[in-house]
């Protein structure tokens, strides 16, 4: 089986092979050249090994990890993908060999010397393993401990004025603009995965290229083939997260026997819970011992038979399609690569699995497809709402939602995680202002190509400023200082532009009102957080759920007797008292994750905010810096394929001092893309594998 690997100018890999296997070798094999810190960093956190070379802070993952058998998970996945779809379990495999091969063979990532660490090695699984640990947390079930934190502390009114896109949740901007919409008569489809923004991305740009596909799109490191953003030449695909709810967290009555740990079911018996324990290697520590625990429900990932780590008498399990059906989806990949319009896609998506995803697709035949892929199971109502009795009946899952679909409306299909065709599947959804704004946006025009989305795509428009700023207008007696500032606010375009001095004293007052708001006694006692692990308190964090459900509190009829007003005049005097003199760039710059900090890179100042078409999230009244963001951005055209564009935040190289390490980032902070390139006559060839 022989391969080849070209890169174009930005170093992104363009692969050629003679066979699907020799293809997935091949892309193993690059990614582990591209890639091999990353992927170490990935397979240690799939494992709950990572504290063993980074050190305690990674210990609280590591811990949930091992209790929610994710490794476990992904082996029994593995073994019935085998049985199901023998085709697929060997094309993983052979991705696997690669990513040994080049780890085996290749000079180690300089990280490895710094941490003492060698490259180890891939089993089969891994890659379903990855897949898991990266999308554990999309459905941010951790938002069931919260509603019933908050109601515990507000009555359960207070659930609904919270609602709102959380501070965990990954989402994303898709749009797709059907050919009567386009200058050429063919589809366009654009928009951005927003995720918390790492170093190395988590998104690789590649072109895979066999006798039986020829697919560009962005790939998962660590996973074959390209699963969410793709295009073959005649059909392409996207996918937003579709906010859906298929993540159910029970509490647990548990109790030590001589014989282990037994859990109460809903037919009154006690029934023998799955035990056993686990080591867990902490670089410069001493080494802890975790118990692992599974009842008929799921694994407990909190708590336990004593409770949690304060005492209080909590044990919670969590229930998940993969870990009920041993199936992550991945039976979907190879058809996706095959597909060549867009009803092969939609065959290839019925076998998804998580995490549960609006996808839109178009062909070079005028087919298009809007619509919900993924497992959610069909349960009583309160299983969405918050942890529910695990020892009473009514609870159990029966079976399986039918997957929605969904239309166009005047040749457009807008998904930025609204409540949209998943309506009927989840429970909590982003705020309507990026879809309103985009849907906007292009209806401003009546003809789009694939060269004009990239100005949607860095829309800077903040329609979630309306009710802050209603609030400023109504109030008097001010200050001659605050007075200027509230009348310089008004005047402001409502534009979150890095230059902009405006939007840096908006983003001071809202943070100002916020830290006001949650210091507020009926709210502050909401601030201590039960003793849950570490990996599920940012869903519990005060003030980060204050910044983002702000309009719910600021236009409520009434807020628990606050005296908004005052918090709102309070932070306006607060702020024009030392006015901030520089632009939202200063202080909205980007924060990416890296394995290994380095606080001698600066890092750049961005346009956006949470609530904007570009979604650079901010954490207001807690910090500016971002986070989240565009983890890539994409324009798919159907017309010709050479005429899409993508950049991702960095460069498609995983290693420091590579030039193509950074070298996306100046076009993904302009909002410009780079060239799709599909020609290998226009690529340099670098090596056979």
């Amino acid at each position: 089986m022989s391969a080849e690997i070209y890169r174009d100018a930005w170093g992104i890999p363009h692969l050629r092979a003679d066979s699907v296997h020799g293809l997935a070798r091949a892309q193993g094999r690059v990614t582990a050249r591209d890639r091999a810190w990353q992927l170490e960093v990935e397979r240690h956190r799939a494992q709950g090994t990572s504290a063993s070379f980074l050190g305690p802070e990674a210990l609280s993952w590591d811990r949930f990890a091992r209790r929610a058998l994710l490794t476990d998970t992904a082996r029994r996945c593995f073994a019935a993908l085998e049985e199901r779809d023998p085709e697929t379990a060997a094309w993983v495999r052979a991705y696997v060999d690669g990513v040994n091969e080049s780890l085996e063979r290749d000079e180690p990532a300089p990280e490895f010397a710094r941490v003492g660490l060698a490259p180890g090695r891939w089993e089969p699984w891994t890659p379903l393993a990855v897949w898991l640990a990266t999308h554990i947390l999309f459905a941010g079930f951790p938002a069931k401990l919260w509603r019933e934190h908050i109601a515990g502390h507000l009555g359960p009114d207070a659930v609904a004025l919270f609602a709102t896109d959380g501070p965990g949740t990954a989402g994303s901007n898709g749009w797709l603009v059907s050919g009567e919409r386009t200058v050429t008569g063919h589809a366009v489809i654009a928009g951005d995965p927003h995720r918390y923004i790492e170093d190395p991305g988590v998104y690789q740009q590649i072109h895979l290229s066999c006798p039986e596909f020829d697919v560009v799109g962005l790939a998962v490191p660590g996973v074959p083939g390209i699963a969410h953003f793709g295009h073959t030449g005649t059909v392409a695909w996207a996918i937003t997260n579709a906010m859906a709810d298929y993540q159910d967290l029970y509490r647990e009555r548990l109790r030590r026997t001589g014989a282990g740990i037994e859990a109460l079911g809903p037919d009154g018996a006690w029934h023998r819970a799955a035990r056993h324990t686990e080591l867990i290697r902490v670089a410069g520590e001493e080494t802890v011992e975790v118990e692992v625990v599974e009842t008929a429900r799921g694994p407990v990932i909190a708590g336990g038979p004593e409770g949690l780590d304060d005492g209080t008498p909590v044990a919670l399990s969590l229930r998940h399609p993969p870990r009920v059906t041993a199936d992550l989806g991945f039976s979907a990949l190879l058809p996706l690569l095959r597909a060549r319009r867009v009803a092969d896609v939609d065959r290839a998506l019925d076998a998804w699995a998580e995490p549960v995803n609006v996808v839109q697709a178009a062909d070079t035949e005028g087919g298009l497809l809007h619509r919900v892929a993924g497992r959610v199971p069909v349960r009583a109502a309160a299983n969405g709402l918050a942890p529910v009795p695990a020892w009473e009946p009514g609870h159990e899952w029966r079976g399986w939602h039918e997957t929605p679909r969904a239309g166009l409306t005047d040749g457009v299909a807008v998904m930025a995680n609204q409540r949209g065709p998943a309506g009927p599947l989840g429970v909590e959804f982003a705020p309507p202002h990026r879809a309103e704004r985009i849907a906007g946006l292009l209806a401003a025009r009546d003809r789009w190509s694939a060269a004009g989305m990239p100005a949607i795509h860095t829309d800077t428009h903040l329609a979630s400023a309306a009710p802050l700023l209603g609030h400023l207008a109504a109030l008097d007696a001010l200050t001659p200082e605050a007075d200027a500032l509230r009348d310089r606010l008004l005047a402001w375009d409502r534009r979150m532009d890095a230059g902009s001095t405006d939007a840096a004293a908006y983003a001071a007052v809202r943070g100002a009102v916020v830290r006001h708001l949650a210091a507020h006694p009926v709210l502050a006692a909401a601030a201590v957080p039960p003793a849950y692990p570490e990996v599920l308190l940012p869903w519990l964090a005060l003030v980060p759920r204050v910044a983002y459900a702000l309009e719910h509190l600021l236009r409520a009829e009434d807020l628990y007797g606050i005296d908004r007003a005052g918090a709102v005049r309070a932070a306006l005097e607060e702020v024009a008292a030392r006015e901030p003199t520089g632009t939202w760039g200063d202080t909205h710059r980007l924060a990416p994750w890296r394995a290994l900090p380095d606080a001698s890179r600066e890092e750049p100042g961005l346009s956006g905010d949470h609530d904007c078409v570009l979604c650079t999230s901010a954490v207001p009244g807690l910090t500016d810096r971002a986070a989240r963001g565009p983890a890539a951005r994409y324009v798919w055209d159907l017309a010709d394929r050479q005429d899409s564009r993508w950049v991702v935040p960095h460069g498609a190289s995983g290693v420091p001092g590579s030039p193509h390490h950074d070298d996306q980032q100046p076009l993904w902070l302009a909002g410009e893309l780079a060239p799709v390139i599909t020609d290998f006559d226009r690529l340099v060839k670098e090596t056979d594998v």
